[in-house]
């Protein structure tokens, strides 16, 4: 594929960028995200000129999530999936008639399909870096906790806000990232964290100012593509054991069941609806208003 709907590929020297091309809708996650997503990595993992990957959104934001546009309100026109069968799926995800059949299993089969996209961040042999400014939430989380090195503005906004209705993080890595007890605080609230906290919380490896981040980021990818591509891929590979030990496959199989299940309870149908009648932004406004603010509040 040498041209994508949702992202751009380019090499730059020894690093691949990898730029999420959908400014005008957040860089909002289609069926075709995961797909090019994954075709971008493995672009970048088989061409000998690549030693890192540097994935970043175009626009106010990394990634806002998934297109809601498409996946509540049901406009599945909206979406140009290069995959019929992902397509079809995610028509099952939009249906929220409480009198017909919701079938888990093929709930699961699709969004473990969009997890695999993003997880071929974590299981690329190169390293892999994620640049968030703006925002990063929700799906968005997905993608960018899956990459090896995170860095990220100070004003960024970072967390998982479906989790108050109609979502659990199917990817389940954020206890794997940030422990328990964070992990909780975060995803028990629906809360949202800024860069600086990031980092403080161990999320990120480094923040900065908006202003100084293309800079910063860049000098991390260049460092890190100094190094020799088979210690990089022998050094990824000796710490990926480690983080695969904790069971992250578990985690995400886990995860990916309970976030089909959130979106068929009483809850989700009501939020669904209401979506649909009043649009997506209107029904985020009114999920997130008893918490605080329209736009989550930030623990301290």
């Amino acid at each position: 594929m040498s041209e994508y709907r949702t992202l751009t590929y380019e090499v730059d020297d020894r690093i691949a960028r990898i730029t999420f091309n959908r400014p005008e809708q957040g860089n909002a996650i289609t069926a075709d995200t995961p797909v090019e997503l994954a075709d971008a990595v493995e672009r970048a993992d088989v061409d000998r000129r690549v030693h890192v990957m540097l994935v970043s959104g175009r626009g106010k934001g990394f990634c806002g999530g998934y297109d809601l546009g498409v996946f509540a309100e049901g406009d599945m026109g909206a979406s140009e999936a290069g995959s019929d069968s992902v397509l079809d799926a995610s028509v099952q995800l939009a249906n929220h008639d409480k009198n017909s059949t919701w079938d888990p299993m093929v709930d699961y089969q699709m969004m473990s399909r969009f997890n695999r996209g993003y997880a071929s961040l974590l299981h690329a042999n190169k390293p892999t870096i994620a640049k968030l400014h703006g925002f990063a939430v929700a799906g968005g989380t997905d993608i960018a906790l899956h990459c090896d090195q995170i860095i990220c503005a100070d004003d960024v906004r970072i967390g998982y806000p479906p989790t108050r209705v109609w979502g659990v993080p199917a990817t389940g890595l954020w206890a794997h990232r940030i422990g328990d007890q964070r992990a909780k605080r975060m995803l028990l609230t629906g809360d949202l964290i800024s860069g600086t906290q990031a980092v403080e919380w161990g999320l990120a490896i480094e923040s900065c100012p908006a202003s100084e981040l293309d800079e910063r980021a860049d000098a991390l990818a260049r460092r890190i593509a100094q190094m020799p591509l088979n210690q990089l891929i022998m050094v990824k590979l000796a710490l990926n054991s480690a983080l695969l030990a904790q069971g992250v496959a578990t985690s995400g199989m886990v995860s990916t069941v309970f976030d089909g299940i959130a979106r068929h309870t009483a809850e989700g149908y009501r939020f669904v609806d209401r979506a649909g009648e009043v649009g997506f932004r209107e029904a985020v406004r009114e999920r997130d208003e008893p918490f605080g603010d329209a736009k989550a509040q930030s623990p301290s």
